[in-house]
């Protein structure tokens, strides 16, 4: 039977889940990049072909992934440190394995709705699925390395830098890995010196990752661990680095 401490730990950490949920769904601004923004770009792109939906829909989930773990994460963690949530947080009864639980289940649970969403428009309006030959569950396993590889990125930021140079970083980020992850663009089309340093990025290692895995399941090895080895040295700056206040 669990103990007591072990009860008392899942009902913190529900609760916090329950307030991390809350605030998720307060911020405008959050909503707006993980939900609207690669729906609005999924639709737009969907309708005027400019890539086929075996290309363009992997890179949108993947996209959705990023734009989750590591803005939406970055910046509301960033804001809650120089606000001195943070600070108050960690000095509560409430363990620092429970505030850290609840944060990955937010993005986790969020991402799932994402996924959801963009799948059910991208099979309702284009008709997309996953290739016979694909694999769904490695292509969910590129997904999670590349939230932790993301949310690494994020919380790197959000624990090192003031909260407006965060808002300021992470959003130029984005629109930096928005061109040279591969999400809508093939980069290919890049000039090659700029193609070939994208591809030791982690954007276009989750991108290419995401597409083999649903179009073909081989050639998945090489970006995920690539996005493996992102997600090791992230978590880890950001683990050594993180300072509440």
């Amino acid at each position: 039977m669990p103990t007591s401490s072990t009860l008392m730990a899942v009902r913190a950490l529900l609760a916090q889940l329950r307030v991390e949920l809350t605030l998720t769904l307060r911020r405008g601004e959050s909503l707006l990049i993980t939900l609207v923004v690669p729906v609005v770009l999924l639709i737009f792109f969907g309708a005027v072909a400019a890539n086929p939906p075996d290309f363009l829909v992997p890179g949108i989930l993947a996209l959705a992934v990023m734009s989750t773990s590591m803005v939406s994460l970055g910046i509301a963690t960033a804001y809650e440190r120089y606000y001195g949530a943070l600070k108050r947080l960690l000095g509560s009864p409430l363990p620092r394995s429970s505030l850290i639980a609840a944060k990955v289940l937010t993005v986790l649970l969020v991402e799932v709705v994402q996924i959801v969403l963009l799948v059910v428009i991208a099979r309702l309006m284009f008709g997309w699925q996953p290739s016979p030959s694909g694999s769904l569950p490695l292509a969910l396993l590129v997904l999670l390395v590349g939230s932790a590889a993301f949310a690494g990125l994020g919380l790197l930021m959000a624990g090192t830098l003031r909260a407006e140079a965060t808002l300021a970083v992470a959003n130029g980020l984005y629109l930096v890995l928005l061109l040279l992850g591969g999400f809508i663009l093939p980069l290919d089309r890049l000039p090659p010196p700029v193609a070939f340093v994208a591809r030791l990025l982690p954007a276009a290692a989750l991108t290419d990752a995401t597409r083999a895995a649903l179009n073909s399941g081989q050639g998945v090895l090489g970006p995920l661990a690539l996005l493996a080895g992102w997600a090791v040295v992230a978590i880890g700056a950001a683990a050594v680095t993180f300072r509440p206040e």
